[in-house]
């Protein structure tokens, strides 16, 4: 794929490195088991290895805590609580409202799984022995806990104050409106579970220093809370992460419990100490996606097209408010997904319970604002008896007019109109939705059902100072580039685009460019990699730092061999200059010896962004990512077990950087959403009076089902859209890490629709999400019983 030549460098887009689909830069050590995570490191001699002691209840008063037993375990070396701390007890994302420890008499316990002290043994097995003497050592007085996200925005217990955006007169609209319709939903949490659990590595260096290896996607949010804990100065801290094995959200802030734990251990030990949490603990202590629930209204017309909405969001938040303020802030901005909705208000309360503190998780409120709307319009067009495809064009955001989000932001890169004209074409929607009738009509126990949804997903932090990035390059005089960022690498192919933007730049094959682990010693004061932002923000930053270096050479080469510098371009591995090319690595030497810098740093912070967090007005994103996709489902009636048969998605992703691993992300992105959506149920034991209230019974494998490769579709169909406007971005390229979880609503809407169909579609179905097998049968029932009823 070429790209437009630049300024001065007349044959670099003969070198085809950005846009090409190029492997992972780490799939070869990947697939040979030669990728080195935290915990595969070296252990240096004398390491030790902690664990935590949890709490037994999910609400209540400690009144005793003895733990001269754990110290007497074996194998124990040490044994500290909240009052041990040497800083502050604190690992709050945005509120100091998160204790490291809670482990003191009068202390409250907040939630059953809750970290109330730390062992540090000589083996693992002997720490996690130790530590299972919590609910033994530890006497609390029982008080009755709060679960339910409903029950405590009744008592108005929030971790954050309320927000409400609104535009318009809703109410006003909904009254005037020629039909109305009200309906509640709740869509439910989800685990990140990556693959590489929570792990710290704490490391002692000279004179009071600390180095932390990690698997975290904020390597500055860990250094910012260790030296808090620690009571240093952040130059003494360093933290480094050269690769998680997954993160999905699950590591930007609730890595730093643990990271914290373990740097205290090693500080007190003055040893190296490793703290690594087993499945079952991690699912205990850390929390996921925020379950949401809903009060949908709306007044729409004979079209379909909505007059006015209103919508009432409560998430469960969990004990803390970590990030549940701009979890909701972006699930209030994403309410209209790609719908004008000229009156609405939307009002949103984060509750505060007695579960995990939940947190960031692909899409950050995103989904969960989204698919409200969704449901609206897939509830009005049943009402109505018209297709749901059509319903959801009448509302489209326009391209001349109806253009406004209801936060104040212009859509003007509004492709929706022709990627839905394509997908709607290239998928064969409307034979397929007559093909799909005439099924159900003779099919009295299975039913088929299909829909098309679309998205817009807004890119960039909503706190515009996060907007901003730092990189270094480093050239080397045999040729070969260095480079190192703020972002991390999880898996997602951050740093192989990355590196495909600087080889652009040099004209170099990728094998010639390498990035370094995340380190704190090298890029300071860094954003977590979030957002969806990794490639944008990095990306830029690391051609800010190749472009200065390259002006460097062609000035040089214009000095050393005559020409004029803005003439001179890098192509092919050479260097192109007043008719002739040498090798980059013979130039690059040359430079080296008439000493001009060969190193630089660079810098970039998204332009444009504004935001008022009183108002909930400005504009929050650098642009918007748009997709669509197609799922046609078959469901079994008798046991509600239901088959993928086909999917189409057609993303937007700007001018791809890498076409090989966007698909890869989208299709990774369409399976997790399709698992929050359809069968990862999280269960918790009632508030029923016994000590089990609160206790995560979805804490395993066993328990938790994810999407297998048996539940991918045998038909699956991915192409990338290049939209005629693109953003201004590296290379014009759009983020692709989170907008494509939003394609799976297409799986939820079509297991609606054929559920729907029992009832000949004159009732709407009563199906939550995750629409579990039980759910679904549950939802067939009901649709039964109120068409047996005279429903209509």
């Amino acid at each position: 794929m070429n790209r437009p030549r630049e300024a001065g460098a007349a044959s670099q887009a003969a070198t085809p490195v950005v846009g090409r689909g190029l492997p992972h830069e780490s799939a070869h050590l990947h697939v040979g088991g030669a990728a080195p995570y935290t915990d595969d490191l070296p252990e240096l001699a004398g390491t030790l290895h902690a664990a935590l002691g949890l709490s037994p209840l999910a609400h209540g008063v400690i009144e005793s805590m003895d733990l001269d037993a754990v110290r007497a375990m074996p194998g124990v070396v040490d044994v500290f609580s909240a009052r041990d701390l040497p800083g502050a007890n604190d690992c709050g994302a945005l509120l100091h409202d998160e204790p490291i420890l809670a482990g003191e008499p009068g202390d409250t316990l907040r939630y059953l799984g809750q970290p109330l002290f730390a062992v540090v043994a000589r083996t693992r097995d002997a720490a996690r022995r130790a530590a299972a003497l919590a609910r033994q050592v530890v006497g609390a007085r029982a008080l009755p806990p709060v679960l339910d996200a409903v029950a405590a925005h009744a008592a108005r217990q929030y971790v954050v104050p309320p927000m409400h955006l609104w535009r318009g007169d809703a109410a006003a609209a909904i009254a005037a409106a020629p039909q109305r319709l009200k309906l509640d939903f709740a869509v439910g949490g989800q685990e990140q579970f990556y693959l590489e659990g929570q792990i710290s590595y704490a490391v002692p260096t000279e004179d009071g220093g600390l180095r932390l290896y990690c698997s975290t996607q904020h390597p500055s949010e860990m250094q910012h809370h260790l030296a808090q804990v620690l009571r240093r100065p952040a130059h003494a801290v360093q933290v480094e992460c050269r690769r998680m094995g997954g993160g999905f959200g699950g590591k930007e802030s609730q890595s730093a419990l643990f990271a914290c734990v373990a740097a205290v251990a090693a500080v007190r030990a003055c040893a190296p100490v490793k703290l690594r949490v087993d499945r079952d603990d991690d699912f205990m202590i850390t929390g996921r996606r925020h379950p949401f629930h809903f009060e949908l209204e709306a007044g729409f017309d004979d079209a379909g097209r909505l007059l006015g909405t209103e919508a009432t969001m409560v998430s469960n938040a969990g004990h803390s408010a970590d990030l549940s303020g701009p979890v909701m802030t972006r699930a209030l901005c994403h309410f209209d997904n790609a719908y004008w909705l000229p009156h609405v208000a939307v009002h949103g309360y984060s509750a505060r319970t007695n579960l995990q503190s939940n947190t960031a998780f692909r899409g950050f409120g995103g989904p969960q604002g989204a698919i409200a709307v969704e449901v609206l319009i897939d509830s009005l067009a049943r009402r109505l008896g018209r297709d749901a495809l059509d319903v959801r064009r009448a509302n489209l955001y326009g391209r001349a007019s109806n253009k406004v989000t209801p936060y104040g932001q212009v859509v003007d890169d509004n492709c929706l109109h022709p990627l839905l004209d394509e997908l709607e074409a290239s998928s064969d929607y409307r034979a397929r939705r007559a093909a799909v009738k005439e099924f159900n009509a003779g099919s009295p126990v299975l039913k088929k059902g299909l829909a098309l949804t679309p998205l817009k997903f807004g890119i960039a932090f909503n706190v515009t100072h996060l907007n901003q990035a730092g990189a270094l390059v480093h050239v080397y005089t045999d040729g070969s580039v260095l480079v190192n960022h703020g972002g991390t690498e999880m898996g997602q192919g951050l740093n192989t685009k990355v590196a495909q933007v600087v080889a652009h730049e040099f004209g170099l094959p990728p094998a010639a460019v390498r990035c370094s682990a995340t380190d704190t010693a090298k890029i300071a004061n860094t954003s977590a990699t979030a957002a969806s932002t990794g490639s944008d923000l990095n990306g830029r930053a690391a051609q800010h730092a190749a472009q200065q270096v390259r002006q460097r050479l062609a000035a040089f080469c214009a000095a050393q061999w005559g020409g004029d510098a803005t003439d001179v371009g890098f192509a092919g591995g050479c260097v192109h200059f007043a008719g002739q090319a040498r090798p980059f690595a013979e130039v690059v030497q040359q430079a080296y010896l008439a000493r001009v810098p060969l190193w630089s740093d660079g810098f970039h912070a998204t332009p444009g962004l504004h935001w008022d967090k009183q108002t909930l007005q400005g504009r929050p994103f650098n642009y918007f990512a748009y997709g669509a996709a197609v799922s046609e489902v078959l469901l079994d009636t008798l046991t509600g077990e239901w088959k993928l048969q086909r999917a189409d998605l057609l993303h937007d992703v700007g001018r791809s950087l890498n076409p090989a691993i966007d698909i890869g992300q989208i299709e990774g992105a369409f399976i997790q959403g399709m698992g929050w959506l359809t069968m990862e149920e999280l269960v918790w034991h009632p508030a029923d009076g016994s000590p089990r209230a609160g206790l995560l019974l979805t804490h395993a494998p066993s328990t938790y089902k994810i999407p297998t490769a048996n539940d991918c579709p045998a038909d699956l169909r991915v192409r990338l859209f290049e939209p005629a406007r693109k953003p201004d971005s590296v290379h014009h390229s759009k983020a692709v890490g989170e907008p494509p979880l939003l394609l799976a609503f297409s799986v939820f809407f079509a297991l609606r629709d054929a559920v729907s169909a029992v009832g000949g579609h004159r009732v709407d179905p009563p199906l939550p999400a995750p629409a579990t097998p039980e759910a679904l049968l549950r939802a067939v029932d009901a649709v039964r019983a109120m068409v047996a009823g005279g429903a209509t």
